[in-house]
């Protein structure tokens, strides 16, 4: 297993960009999580958790239907930025829908170390 550092230095540049992305989303707007996708053109659609009274969507959820909204057709990789230990089945299921199984999703801790990468299938 990889630790910390060589994770980071063997993440790719448009991987680490989505990272920090969805970092400062979620600083900027003070929310518990930040999440951004890129889809198959490269674009980046990013967001923060959504929590009012009538809707709740987590940032990834948020950041794909930004996607989708927009006219993306798919993904090619997804990162969210949480305490949370893991990415919630939900949140994998949105980021299949739009990019397949196989499309990458990175979870960063606060700081924006990459803790996991799993598959959205």
């Amino acid at each position: 297993m990889l630790g910390p550092m060589s994770e980071a230095a063997a993440l790719d540049p448009e991987d680490r960009k989505i990272i920090t992305l969805a970092r400062s989303a979620r600083a900027r707007n003070g929310v518990p999580e930040g999440a951004a996708v890129r889809d198959e053109t490269g674009r980046t659609y990013v967001a923060g958790t959504v929590a009012l009274k009538s809707l709740r969507l987590s940032a990834l959820q948020t950041a794909v239907a930004m996607a989708v909204a927009s006219g993306a057709q798919s993904l090619e990789a997804a990162a969210v930025v949480s305490e949370a230990p893991a990415v919630p089945s939900a949140d994998l299921a949105a980021v299949h829908d739009l990019g397949g199984p196989a499309t990458p999703v990175l979870l960063a801790g606060p700081d924006g170390a990459l803790r996991s990468t799993v598959t959205a299938g």
